[in-house]
């Protein structure tokens, strides 16, 4: 009999565990109902959530609109569709790419603490993806450990490529301005935030916002416009990609290519020459919309008076970002996923296209990247890339944060992929330490293992606090001009100064003297 009563209480116990495991949050637009993770740990996750209306129809290119409410309670156990792109960054993760949707602005929470006042430190998290590719739900941003570290994680979607960053005089004479619509998904996203992420025990007075990539590019500019003031307490930038020619004015163009608005009629006119009106643009299907903007939209953020005031590098030498403190830093070989898109293959061919390129500069140029054979070609081409399309930015960015009296703190990821040795410490290769998200080879290392475990530590401590240091790791001292310290995270973790020092002050010189003016 008592084996009998074991058997059914057992039995009982197992069809009643997802409905014991459920939680549910009531929003500002309704209740909505998620799960225990699956390795469960306390962590419950909700996916899925609708933080803005569907920009569809008369919608696209428009900013973002409030969410409709619901009623009942409303299923967050399956993630959103995701937005139009192609399928590059699936295949190169070895993911299956996720349901395509204009409709895709979503959001996704991780916590332990749904239904409480815990008041949790809040971590946003944007993905990157050149603002053309990638989603929230990618396997590597998993926000169980975060979560199980006191952290109420949040990760967004939000538009890409032409449905996100398209500028026209059509648009701009519509409503003001035109471009950034992406960028003003992530302000709605942090509005949301604010409004609801109490329900989830989190602390909307402590917001952090990081991302990796365009998620940095994001991240930067946010802290550079005035639309996000209020929303976020701290930041985080990973890499952040940022060049000459990824940012646009609206109507002037410059040195560096176009203005935003030339660019976009460039590309319509290219893509849908019969397409005279902004009614004949909104009635483009999405996978005929989505296939011109792979065929070669170049995305840039749009310097429109209005959410972006000035070039970002601009707005932090000026003292005119939100005085939050910063934390940034950049790898050690961001370019090798990259040297493809530089289109030479010889040492002549490199040397002549630089020549070509820069002018009288090249030779300056040639000298902080000497290239003598197939090698240190490939070297010069990693170490181009890697300087002036991430650590250019991030150190003038850096050296901006002297102008408010937030703190600002500095790392340089080294450590090489065991997994994949000739890409060395890869673009993108911190973030599944950052997340403690190890996968292949790393996830069975030590050495690889002990880093993750202290990176997910600082970067907690960081949301937390404001400052990363943290009982029982390294010191990490704070940035300043003079003193010019990081923390190296890789075989070891230790302080060290003047990372690429030399070269991006070159760089500075042969930009400014390239585009006549004194900064970017």
């Amino acid at each position: 009999m008592s084996s009998m009563i074991a058997g059914v209480s057992a039995l009982a116990s197992i069809l009643l565990a997802p409905f014991a495991l459920a939680a549910q949050v009531e929003l500002d637009t309704g209740v909505i109902e998620g799960a225990a993770a699956d390795d469960a740990g306390g962590v419950h996750v909700f996916r899925g959530i609708p933080y803005a209306a569907p920009p569809v129809g008369d919608a696209r290119w428009t900013p973002p609109m409030p969410p409709a409410a619901w009623e009942g309670v409303r299923s967050a156990n399956e993630f959103g569709e995701i937005c139009p792109q192609g399928p590059g960054l699936a295949q190169m993760t070895g993911e299956a790419l996720p349901t395509l949707s204009e409709d895709c602005l979503f959001l996704n929470v991780w916590t332990t603490a749904a239904g409480t006042d815990a008041n949790q430190p809040v971590m946003v998290w944007i993905h990157g993806g050149g603002l053309s590719l990638g989603w929230s739900h990618q396997a590597i941003y998993d926000g169980v450990n975060l979560a199980k570290r006191g952290v109420v994680l949040v990760s967004i979607n939000y538009r890409l490529g032409a449905l996100g960053f398209l500028a026209h005089p059509l648009l701009s004479a519509e409503s003001g301005t035109s471009g950034n619509y992406g960028l003003l998904d992530q302000v709605a996203a942090l509005k949301w935030v604010q409004r609801n992420i109490a329900g989830f025990g989190g602390d909307p007075g402590n917001v952090t916002i990081f991302g990796e990539s365009a998620g940095g590019t994001s991240v930067q500019a946010l802290l550079a416009s005035p639309h996000s003031k209020g929303l976020f307490h701290r930041a985080i930038v990973q890499s952040a990609w940022l060049t000459d020619s990824n940012y646009a004015a609206l109507t002037e163009g410059s040195p560096a290519g176009p203005s935003a608005e030339e660019r976009g009629v460039n590309w319509v006119t290219a893509q849908f020459p019969e397409a005279d009106s902004l009614e004949a643009l909104r009635a483009v299907d999405m996978d005929t919309m989505n296939t011109a903007q792979q065929a070669g939209f170049g995305v840039h953020v749009t310097i429109d008076a209005d959410f972006m005031p000035d070039h970002v590098l601009t707005v932090f030498a000026t003292g005119k970002q939100m005085d939050v403190p910063v934390m940034a830093g950049t790898n050690t070989d961001e370019g090798t996923m990259f040297v493809g898109m530089l289109p030479f293959n010889t040492v002549a061919d490199y040397e002549a296209g630089t020549k070509a390129g820069l002018g009288e500069h090249a030779a300056a140029v040639l000298a902080l990247y000497p290239a003598t054979d197939a090698a240190s070609l490939f070297q010069a081409k990693n170490q181009f890339i890697t300087d002036t399309w991430f650590v250019w930015g991030t150190r003038n960015m850096l050296a901006g944060m002297a102008n408010v009296p937030s703190a600002a703190w500095q790392y340089h990821f080294s450590r090489r992929s065991i997994a994949n040795p000739m890409m060395g410490a890869a673009h993108a290769a911190e973030i599944g330490y950052a997340f403690n998200n190890l996968t292949g080879p790393a996830a069975g290392n030590g050495t690889d293992q002990a880093l993750a475990d202290a990176m997910i530590r600082y970067w907690v401590q960081f949301a937390a606090t404001g400052d990363p240091n943290v009982d029982g790791l390294p010191a990490w001292p704070a940035y300043d001009a003079e003193s010019d310290q990081h923390l190296e995270l890789g075989d070891k973790i230790q302080a060290g100064s003047g990372h690429r020092k030399a070269a991006v002050d070159k760089l500075n010189a042969i930009w400014a003297a390239r585009a006549g003016i004194a900064s970017p």
